[in-house]
Formats: structure tokens, C-alpha cells, sequence
């Protein structure tokens, strides 16, 4: 009897389709309390308006999101993924890179996929409100990677490897090393790899990495590394150059998301709550945010920045914010006021990592969540029978740059 009863757990087990696809036994067991979310402004109408399906990384609800507004309906919708970090949309090749940084990392495809085409319709070509993304592939990286952005340059996968001080190239089969790194590390016995000693967190992708920039939280090798609660990060922070290796920007507090768009260097000053841009060697801020900002992407006139709440024992790394106040959201900025069109909050959310869009017509999100359009009879038919288009390039559109759009 206590055979039958142990086979018959085990023939239960794994049968739900988020456990599957993040690997995870918890990943169906999803707390509603943190998909609760309110809009303020005109946050539907902004989205509508940009046409397109923003995703984000929510790292220590193990969330990555979607949000769509279309004819008047919004939908919010999810995947589970242990701690999701970098998140890139190659919007040339149709697909989704997203980061899963516990230990070991784990870097995971997402393409657009739907379930069995109607009868009568075998080739049909599938819309966005039939469409969703799933994962396609992953690969493992150890977990000394520590990766924080993800960027697309040249047609290859890059990352941020925050825990050896440099950008590692993540396409192809080899095992994957530093491509890139800054001038600082170097010393007489050769570049330091074995540490995180800067906090080299983002990318803001040119055409190639020389004509790329580089946040991290200071340009000095210290015996105070940026984990540690005493390290001094107020105005320490740094956009290097990927030509020079060097800094073109100091004074910022904490970096995140450095971008570029339309000839400019954008970045969120984390500590401040601010975005804005680099000039002449200095940061100029556009907008102040009500929270930890980290998340950024830009949709025309619009920039789409990510606030996380301040983490208590870390509320020495955010010496410009109220922890008390910050929030977790989603915010539309207008570039030319610096005005907040509108935002999306999450009142029991905690961190929000990294923002980036697809166009609306390629996949209306995930297919979890009350948003989602998938009860778990229809989810389990996608994941039993789906398809994915073998044109993600064709129905992306044509290429028009990494990051300026």
C-alpha cells in the first residue's frame, strides 16, 4: 500500500506546465496578491498609443510580466522564472532573452508560440490574440556570471557579467568569456575576473561594443566591493566607454539600465530615483521617480522606466530616496517635459529589474495570469500541441537599430 501511494505522488507530480518550464515545483503557486496592480494617469492610453506589449522582470517575486492595452482592453500577464534579472526583445529575430541569475544562471529563449490552428485553417498565421511567448531554449552559466543586463550587439547575445567585472558574449557553444572589460580591472598579473568589484550592471548597446557604454557603481578596486553595506556609493558611479575602456560620466549613484536612443546615453541614477542623460561628462536628470529607478526603454517620445521599493538593509545605497515612499511600478515618461503620462503599480511588489517591449502584433504576453486569455484547460492544450512561427523576422518588421527607435 505505501508502494501504490508513493507511485501515485509520483505520477502527479510535475504535471503543471509552469512547474515544467522554469524548472521550479512552486511555479504554479503564484501569490494573487502580487499580480494586484492600479493605473494612474493615463497609463492604458499611453500603452495603446505605443502599440506595443512591454515586458519586465520582477527578480524577487521570480515574475516575469507582460502589459498590453488594445481596443480598450488591458492585460496583465505572466511566466514563473526563479529570480529573472537582464531582459532583451531582439526584435530582428522575434525573439526574448531573459536572464535567470540564481546558481547556477540560466539564460532562456523566449518565442512567440500558439496552440493547434483552427480546423479548416493548418497554416494560418497566428495573431496576437492567439499568440503568447514560451520558452524555446536555455543555456546554464555558473553561478560566478552573476549576470545583470542582457544586450543584443551585432547580431550576438551579450551580458553584464556583474561577478567578473566584464561583458561576456553568450552566442554560440563555447563556454563564454570576457569580450569586453574596463580599463581598471588590469593590473601587472592581468585583468581581475574572480571578483565583482565594480558592479558593471548594464549595456547601452551600439552597433558593436566599442560603440557601446557601460554603467557600474564606481571605476576603483577597493577593499569595499559594491556588496558589501559600507561600501560609499553616493556619486561614485560611472558610464564607461567601450572605445576608450575609460569613464565619460561620474557622479551618479548607483547605475542601472544605461540606453542608448537617438544619439544619447540614458540611464537611471538608481539612488536618486532619477532618469536622465549624459552630457559633457555629467549626468542631467529628466525626470525624478518615486522609487529605486532600474528598468528602462524608450518607445519614440516615450521612456518606459522600472521604480523598485528600497530594500531595508540596503536604504545606505539610495541616499536620495525616502524608503518609505518608493514603490513598485512601471512609469511612461514624455522625454521632451519630463512629465509622467501615467504609471502602473504594484502595491504588494517589491523589485523590478529590467523593461523592454515587443510590438503588440507579435504576442499579447504569457500565458498565465488572470490576463492571459489561458485557464488551465487551454494552457495545458498550448503546451501539449503548440506551434511556433518559424518568421519571427517577418512579422517583427524590418530591423531598425539595437536601440534607437
Amino acid at each position: 500500500m505505501k508502494a501504490r501511494s508513493l507511485w501515485r505522488r509520483h505520477d502527479e507530480q510535475w504535471r503543471e506546465p509552469g512547474q515544467v518550464i522554469s524548472h521550479w515545483r512552486d511555479g504554479d503557486r503564484v501569490d494573487p496578491t502580487l499580480l494586484a496592480c492600479r493605473a494612474q494617469g493615463a497609463w492604458w492610453e499611453t500603452l495603446a498609443r505605443a502599440g506595443v506589449t512591454l515586458l519586465l522582470t520582477r527578480e524577487y517575486e521570480h515574475l516575469v510580466m507582460a502589459v498590453r492595452s488594445r481596443g480598450g482592453r488591458p492585460r496583465v500577464s505572466f511566466m514563473p522564472l526563479p529570480h529573472p534579472s537582464g531582459l532583451v526583445a531582439d526584435r530582428e529575430r522575434g525573439v526574448v532573452h531573459v536572464a535567470s541569475t540564481r546558481n547556477p544562471n540560466e539564460v532562456f529563449e523566449l518565442r512567440p508560440a500558439r496552440g493547434v490552428p483552427p480546423r479548416g485553417d493548418p497554416r494560418g498565421e497566428a495573431s496576437a490574440e492567439e499568440t503568447v511567448l514560451i520558452p524555446g531554449r536555455s543555456r546554464f552559466f555558473p553561478g560566478r556570471s552573476y549576470i545583470h543586463d542582457l544586450a543584443v550587439i551585432g547580431g550576438d547575445l551579450y551580458a553584464a557579467s556583474s561577478g567578473q567585472n566584464a561583458i561576456i558574449r553568450l552566442s554560440g557553444g563555447d563556454a563564454p568569456r570576457p569580450a569586453w572589460w574596463p580599463r581598471c580591472i588590469e593590473t601587472p598579473r592581468g585583468p581581475v575576473f574572480e571578483r565583482n568589484h565594480l558592479q558593471l550592471n548594464s549595456i547601452a548597446a551600439g552597433e558593436t561594443l566599442k560603440e557601446s557604454f557601460f554603467s557600474a557603481s564606481t571605476d576603483r578596486m577597493t577593499r569595499l566591493r559594491p556588496g558589501h553595506l559600507g561600501f560609499p556609493v553616493d556619486g561614485r558611479g560611472v558610464i564607461f566607454s567601450g572605445r576608450t575602456r575609460d569613464p565619460v560620466a561620474r557622479g551618479l549613484t548607483r547605475p542601472h539600465s544605461a540606453r542608448l536612443h537617438r544619439g544619447r546615453v540614458w540611464v537611471d541614477n538608481s539612488g536618486y530615483g532619477e532618469l536622465g542623460f549624459v552630457e559633457d561628462g555629467r549626468f542631467v536628470a529628466v525626470a525624478r521617480l518615486p522609487g529605486w529607478t532600474r528598468g528602462l526603454c524608450f518607445k519614440g517620445d516615450v521612456a518606459f522606466v522600472g521604480t523598485s521599493r528600497v530594500i531595508p538593509r540596503f536604504e545606505a545605497y539610495a541616499p536620495g530616496l525616502d524608503p518609505a515612499r518608493s514603490l513598485c511600478g512601471v512609469h511612461a515618461v514624455d522625454l521632451r517635459s519630463g512629465r509622467i503620462l501615467g504609471s502602473l503599480l504594484w502595491p504588494n511588489g517589491n523589485q523590478l529589474f529590467a523593461v523592454d517591449w515587443i510590438p503588440g502584433a507579435l504576442a499579447r504576453g504569457f500565458p498565465f495570469g488572470p490576463g492571459s486569455g489561458h485557464g488551465p484547460r487551454s494552457r495545458s492544450r498550448l503546451f501539449y500541441a503548440f506551434s511556433t512561427s518559424p518568421s519571427g523576422r517577418r512579422r517583427m518588421g524590418k530591423k531598425v537599430g539595437v536601440a534607437v527607435l
